[in-house]
């Protein structure tokens, strides 16, 4: 993966992001959850605001996307009627500026219908957005017989249902998020499209992290293509760094903005700094970059209980590479395959866990060593380059054998 640039904090690395904008376009982040992606966003943001004496922002650069955003957005789910679920928006926030007078609507409505199929309505004068979804409903025999609106009635006659439609729903946690990235997207391209004399002409700079939690493999394609598109537009003049823990939506990224500067973000174990690594014009299996960084925590004796999420991951991309339909078909067995149950068992459990990557817990005794023998059994029995494993801790074989 190349040298390392150590960072001793956040703040640093944000001033290094921003002094590479000045020759690029755009920065691709990889970094695993917990390294400080939302952080650096922040961080990031903070550098390009002017504070007066008050307290006031006086001037900023920023416009970003990050789980703070999603905070802008709070539900009222009218707990007295359960009728009437609204949700609310932040009016304190420049997030919002200009919101009356920009058909804010159209614009998402745009964007939003090429992931979902509900509607929306965003009243300006008490701040609030209301959902509503259309249904179709077959008559038989006089009674009504409700069917999803993914219900085609082919084979029966058309004028046995009818549309209708439900309001002032409350949309899934996946539909409110794409909702709140259209909202983003359509912030976007009024920045990109904005002359000097809009209301967010303050706009230089886009941070974007991790833009929509939980993508599938298919929106995550197809969101990174939107997303480079737009970014890609000739007379756009934004400078956009990008942060992201999935690794599809990434790989897509570097090959749709191939003149991105590419890097895989981790903390430094050994100063509780950050580790900026450049993967050069091919984007990095990052799958290989975890599998040497748990190598690394094993050898340096930093085993915490979220490796297992970690070496579960890489397993499943292991699998899913080779065609197994399990993580399990990449577990060594013994001759009764004793072990390979009982290290599936054991990922399956400690892998699920709800454990804190930002106050991490070390391992049992017990299950660093059932950890230390599935890893190094799992790197003697595919050929990885044994460069990416230096050193090889003797203790540890020891264990693993």
């Amino acid at each position: 993966m190349g040298d390392a640039t150590t960072f001793t904090n956040l703040n640093a690395l944000a001033e290094h992001l921003r002094h590479e904008l000045e020759n690029k376009k755009f920065v691709l982040l990889y970094a695993y959850n917990g390294t400080g992606k939302t952080r650096l966003s922040t961080a990031f943001k903070d550098l390009g605001k002017s504070i007066n004496a008050d307290g006031e922002t006086n001037t900023r650069d920023t416009l970003y996307f990050n789980a703070f955003t999603e905070d802008l957005f709070l539900w009222d789910n009218d707990l007295a009627n359960d009728s009437e679920r609204k949700l609310k928006l932040n009016t304190n926030s420049s997030f919002f500026a200009g919101l009356e007078s920009l058909e804010m609507d159209n614009r998402i409505r745009n964007l939003l219908n090429r992931y979902a199929d509900f509607e929306f309505r965003i009243d300006t004068t008490s701040w609030e957005v209301v959902f509503d979804r259309e249904f179709r409903v077959k008559k038989v025999g006089g009674a009504d017989v409700g069917i999803d609106n993914a219900d085609t009635g082919q084979g029966e006659g058309e004028d046995e249902y009818e549309t209708r439609r439900e309001e002032t729903i409350k949309v899934s946690r996946g539909e409110e998020n794409i909702f709140i990235w259209c909202f983003f997207l359509a912030i976007v391209e009024l920045a990109l499209d904005d002359d000097g004399t809009g209301p967010y002409n303050w706009v230089k700079h886009l941070y974007i992290d991790d833009p929509i939690s939980s993508l599938d493999e298919h929106n995550a394609i197809t969101v990174a293509n939107h997303l480079a598109k737009l970014l890609k537009r000739p007379e756009s003049r934004l400078k956009t760094v990008i942060s992201t823990h999935h690794t599809l939506f990434f790989n897509v990224l570097c090959n749709e903005l191939n003149n991105a500067n590419k890097y895989f973000l981790s903390r430094d174990g050994a100063t509780e700094g950050l580790l900026l690594h450049k993967t050069g014009d091919t984007p990095f299996f990052h799958h290989v970059a975890a599998l040497a960084e748990l190598y690394k925590a094993d050898r340096d004796g930093r085993l915490y209980t979220h490796h297992f999420n970690m070496l579960r991951a890489i397993l499943e991309k292991t699998a899913s590479f080779h065609g197994y339909p399990n993580f399990s078909a990449c577990i060594k067995r013994d001759a009764e395959d004793e072990d390979g149950i009982l290290h599936t068992r054991l990922i399956n459990i400690l892998s699920h866990g709800n454990y804190s990557l930002y106050e991490p817990q070390e391992m049992l005794e017990e299950n660093k060593r059932y950890f230390r023998k599935i890893l190094h059994e799992f790197v003697h029995r595919y050929p990885f380059n044994p460069a990416l494993f230096p050193n090889e801790p003797a203790t540890a074989m020891n264990d693993a054998t």
